[in-house]
């Protein structure tokens, strides 16, 4: 069991010892320095090749200036969080990387398997969830998602575990309003949050985690009028309630691209009566955005999807340099896997961010 978390001094140094990245490759958020590219782990089977892939990725990344690793308890059913303890693991032994260099993130909330144990899904769900009391009649969604209490303390121990830490820096309640909201209204959502955010408050409180947020799908770029809409302000507003103005609900992850650019043009958030964007809201609540599918699983990659800018010639490089430069993004979590693609991915971090001015410009050339 690897302990500590990601300190300002520690990813500070992270960021000084990249000697082949841009001057403005990490960016500073809530006392720590995080780099613009972030490596994610959803995509794969789970099996041991692809661990081994995932591993090594990650490595890769981390060593090539990437202190920002992204995980479920749900992808590759527990393994790839497994895949990312390994990675860090072997990274910390041999003094590769700090603990307290590394931002790592998990989520919780679907219902998952264990990819390593040889039962069909519901069997292995019925012994390690319902036989054991974990989960009660009624506690799983229709969406195959349950945030009761205890399954999430089951699964934040699984975590632990699986990632062989002591203390995971961020956790997020997942896709929550789109595994819920269909069966329940949105005044009882409310408060079944609440209740999640007090718990996560009470785990901020014995070192197991050090923020929490909402890792989500629809509901932070959906008109307000949408079933699965939510307000940010509001959810803020409850975090404050539970854990007082320093509280730990400080991240956001939605999909965010070139083509998923609602979190960039949808104004349906509103604070004091005027309507925002949620990469706006996000900014005016000092909140912290993670972007998912960058490359929009892949289909950014074929010739000529995206239009030339800025003298980027790799689709991948231009997606990646679209998303990482949006004003309230701190990183795109890029899923990568070959060591040809990881090369190929952060070679882009040798290149400037955009200035915001010079993201606005973008923008402008990109709408006429």
């Amino acid at each position: 069991m690897i302990s500590g978390y990601a300190t300002s001094d520690g990813t500070s140094n992270f960021s000084k010892r990249q000697s082949n990245v841009a001057k403005n490759h990490f960016k500073s958020f809530a006392g720590l320095s995080l780099s613009s590219i972030g490596i994610g782990t959803y995509l794969g089977n789970p099996d041991d090749a692809t661990d081994k892939l995932v591993v090594e990725a990650i490595k890769w990344s981390v060593k090539s200036g990437i202190n920002v690793i992204d995980t479920a308890i749900n992808y590759r059913s527990q393994k790839a969080e497994r895949s990312v303890g390994k990675a860090v693991s072997e990274l910390v032994e041999a003094k590769e990387v700090r603990r307290d260099e590394l931002f790592i993130s998990s989520k919780n909330g679907y219902i998952t398997n264990d990819g390593d144990v040889n039962e069909e899904f519901w069997i292995n769900i019925q012994n390690t969830l319902v036989k054991t009391g974990v989960i009660n009649s009624g506690d799983i969604s229709s969406g195959y998602h349950c945030m009761t209490i205890p399954y999430l303390q089951d699964q934040l121990n699984r975590s632990l575990k699986n990632l062989g830490l002591d203390c995971i820096d961020l956790m997020y309640i997942h896709n929550a309003a789109e595994g819920q909201l269909q069966d329940i209204s949105k005044e009882k959502f409310m408060k079944n949050l609440k209740d999640v955010f007090e718990f996560y408050e009470k785990q901020r409180k014995e070192n197991v985690i050090r923020y929490y947020g909402m890792a989500t799908w629809e509901c932070f770029r959906v008109p307000k009028e949408h079933p699965q809409y939510l307000s940010l302000y509001d959810i803020v507003k409850i975090s404050k309630q539970v854990g007082g103005e320093d509280n730990g609900f400080k991240f956001i992850q939605l999909p965010y691209n070139m083509y998923l650019d609602q979190a960039l043009t949808l104004k349906s958030q509103e604070i004091d009566t005027a309507q925002h964007s949620i990469l706006e809201a996000a900014i005016k609540l000092g909140m912290g955005v993670f972007a998912s599918v960058p490359l929009m699983q892949a289909k950014l990659l074929a010739p000529n999807i995206l239009p030339e800018f800025g003298g980027l010639t790799k689709p991948s490089h231009r997606a990646i340099q679209f998303v990482r430069s949006t004003p309230g993004i701190i990183a795109p979590l890029v899923g990568q896997k070959s060591q040809v693609h990881v090369q190929e991915n952060l070679d882009i971090t040798s290149t400037p961010v955009l200035s915001d001015s010079e993201f606005s410009e973008l923008i402008k050339k990109l709408s006429s």
